[in-house]
């Protein structure tokens, strides 16, 4: 028989794709002012945007990348263990390092290969990695590009943990874990999983990629808001392209962590190191995150905002105290219908579908910024009010 066709067998999974109504597609977006996008020649209120800070955009930050960019030109050059490693690099992870009260950090280019790496450096095969169902797909395929054995417990069930950790007590396990999940918008219980993993001889890792900037009293993230530090979370990863509206991402941790990443973590030894300027403007974002409290403060208060509107109307809100507040419609197309609705109001708020999420779990994943208005949110609101959604599942 004839060997199979790889292009083939994509191109007829992408036409199932497309019967079943849950194709992806993209949007060119041509200009951003504010919480504002011009998008297919419209003004659109963008409420999918992870810059929950609504630094993005901020002068400062654009006029570092400016400077940096004339003293260091666009691109680094190399990998960080060739010469691209550069003085605004070591900075920006000083900088981290502190403000997160960990040893030291370690920059990557994305919050994907971060995971990747730190756990593919970290477990071999025949290990054990437990991780949350709802964790973002980094963290489940660097478990699977380990070859570890990987176990997934229902939903922030630290019962459930306890179980998956006593049943393998003689294998170097990792428990993994969102900070904040990026679908549903709730916090994972931190204090509960690193007590465990304290009396089971566990590491905890936590992608903390929407608690930076966000949670804790000067921002550094869920772990630090939990009352957590180094030695009861030992691998901290964030990402540098949503609160802190730049790009990239990075581990912190002890000396000895990053001293073995550095030795052992193939995404970050074998690919160019961020540009120097993207390094300064996310330095100079750190700084403003942690200084601006005004910032996370108004991004709450819209928070609460929103959802007291949201209870009023009887939305089929899910319980999420952070900037992610995603409606529950169930059903795919109903998902799709709406997000189409809020759009020709002028609003654009993402449909979330399957396999992003469960079946039966489709979703407007909405997403508030201190860039935002309480008159943008009361205008949100109205729209939501006219899709007369209170008859949704929750």
């Amino acid at each position: 028989m004839p060997r199979p066709d790889l292009l083939e067998r994509l191109a007829v999974q992408t036409a199932e794709r497309a019967q079943a109504q849950l194709q992806r597609r993209l949007r060119t977006i041509s200009e951003t002012q504010g919480p504002y996008v011009q998008s297919g020649g419209r003004r659109l209120l963008a409420f999918c945007n992870n810059d929950y800070l609504g630094l993005a955009r901020d002068p400062r930050l654009v006029a570092a990348l400016k400077k940096a960019a004339d003293e260091s030109g666009v691109g680094s050059g190399s990998a960080h263990l060739i010469c691209g490693h550069h003085r605004e690099h070591a900075a920006l992870e000083e900088a981290l390092a502190e403000w997160t009260g960990r040893e030291r950090a370690l920059l990557f280019s994305t919050g994907y290969m971060a995971n990747l790496g730190t756990i593919q450096a970290l477990l071999q095969r025949g290990d054990l990695c437990v991780q949350d169902k709802l964790n973002h797909a980094c963290l489940l395929d660097g478990a699977q590009l380990a070859g570890a054995t990987l176990k997934r417990y229902p939903h922030a069930d630290v019962e459930a943990v306890a179980r998956q950790l006593c049943s393998e007590g003689d294998r170097c396990a990792l428990l993994a874990t969102d900070g904040v999940f990026s679908m549903d918008g709730d916090i994972a219980p931190l204090r509960e999983l690193a007590a465990l993993c304290s009396s089971e001889g566990a590491s905890l890792m936590v992608d903390d990629a929407h608690g930076l900037g966000v949670l804790g009293d000067d921002g550094a993230g869920s772990v630090t808001a939990a009352g957590l530090n180094q030695q009861e979370v030992p691998i901290l990863m964030a990402t540098l392209g949503k609160a802190l509206g730049c790009s990239g991402a990075f581990v912190a941790g002890s000396s000895a962590l990053i001293d073995g990443l550095t030795q052992f973590a193939r995404t970050y030894i074998y690919t160019t190191a961020m540009p120097p300027a993207l390094a300064s403007a996310a330095r100079c974002a750190v700084t403003l995150a942690r200084g601006e409290t005004w910032r996370k403060e108004k991004l709450q208060a819209l928070i609460r905002h929103f959802r007291r509107g949201a209870e009023q109307l009887g939305l089929p809100l899910m319980p999420s105290q952070t900037a992610i507040q995603p409606l529950m419609l169930g059903d795919a197309r109903r998902a799709m219908e709406a997000a189409q609705h809020l759009e020709a109001q002028g609003l654009l708020a993402v449909a979330i579908r399957p396999p992003t999420v469960p079946q039966g779990q489709a979703r407007l994943r909405i997403t508030l910024s201190a860039a935002h208005e309480e008159t943008h949110i009361d205008q949100l609101l109205l729209a939501l009010q006219s899709l007369r959604l209170a008859d949704a599942p929750v």
